[in-house]
């Protein structure tokens, strides 16, 4: 059977707020205190973070610290690219959420003859530029980088041309050019965006499933929803933020939102989103245990986890029975 593999990213060069890179360390403890054996099931990668040039002057105010954002990148998206390859599924344990442009880069660097289709579950849309960001933060960046989308349209800041040689190698990490099409982009729960991005998501025609209509709907036909609309695509990335999840619930995430998912709809949404074949990568971001109470955050994520991953292993049994 095709077997997962855990690659652990403590990379937070992309966060506004620091502890991001402890969001690993905060699951394993989520486990150890449920009693699970998930740590010791699974094979993992430790892919080498830059976090020490957190205490270093940041030279690019418009996409802070893009220089080793990139260096980072290059480990995630080759990490990434030599699992699939080896025919093992890639769960990726993230710091803050400018690695998964990475992680996108190297599913594509894996099959690049193939249609990718991201679903986004998150409070936020991530589609900001150096061009148009508010705060600097390339945690609001990863899929301007996977569209190959600058948004000039609504140009608001003069990035200094280092910052543009590095975006635009950010850009073309993997394969060159844009790794997905605005079409095959589905947002879950996005709820907290700025002027530019929803112009952008106007401009591009990005589906978002707001909570209410997740709610009127439930989970399982939102993802046949989905999967109706990324018909066309060969294989899909889930990306799961855990902003996505209420406020109420934690704040244990640097941009908590209210108005969002509660625990047994994230694992019910995981659970309905990762029964479908054609998926090629899971990946979770964003928990932030200084922010947090007795790290309730991780211990909700780890459920969430969980859950996640016995879907995605039963499906890999599944496949294993349809392939003898």
């Amino acid at each position: 059977m095709r077997r997962i593999k855990l690659l652990e990213v403590r990379s937070e060069l992309g966060a506004g707020t620091r502890g991001a890179s402890m969001g690993v360390d905060a699951l394993k403890v989520a486990c150890l205190n449920k009693g699970s054996d998930y740590f010791r099931r699974f094979n993992s990668v430790n892919v080498p973070d830059l976090n020490h040039v957190l205490f270093e002057k940041n030279h690019f105010p418009k996409a802070k610290h893009i220089d080793s954002i990139y260096t980072v990148q290059k480990g995630i998206a080759s990490t990434v690219e030599q699992t699939l390859r080896f025919g093992e599924f890639p769960l990726v344990l993230a710091g803050d959420h400018s690695n998964a442009s990475a992680t996108i880069a190297g599913i594509k660097a894996a099959y690049p003859h193939k249609t990718l289709g991201v679903v986004w579950v998150d409070a936020h849309a991530d589609i900001h530029s150096p061009y148009t960001t508010p705060s600097g933060n390339m945690h609001g960046m990863p899929l301007a980088i996977s569209l190959g989308d600058d948004n000039r349209e609504c140009q608001r800041n003069q990035p200094e041309p280092e910052t543009e040689f590095f975006w635009q190698k950010l850009k073309n990490l993997g394969e060159p050019g844009p790794k997905i099409a605005p079409e095959h982009l589905i947002y879950v729960v996005v709820r907290d965006t700025e002027a530019e991005e929803n112009a952008i998501i106007e401009r591009l025609g990005i589906k978002n499933y707001k909570l209410d209509e997740v709610k009127a709907k439930g989970t399982r036909q939102v993802a046949r929803e989905i999967y109706e609309r990324l018909r066309f695509c060969d294989m899909v990335y889930i990306s799961f933020d855990v902003d996505s999840l209420d406020s109420r619930f934690s704040k244990g995430t640097g941009t908590p939102v209210e108005a969002g998912l509660n625990v047994e709809e994230a694992i019910s949404l995981c659970r309905a989103l990762l029964d479908n074949d054609r998926v090629v990568c899971f990946e979770m971001v964003e928990i932030n245990p200084t922010l947090d109470n007795m790290n309730t955050m991780a211990t909700n994520a780890f459920d969430i986890l969980e859950a996640a991953t016995d879907a995605i292993q039963n499906r890999l049994r599944m496949e294993e029975v349809v392939s003898r």
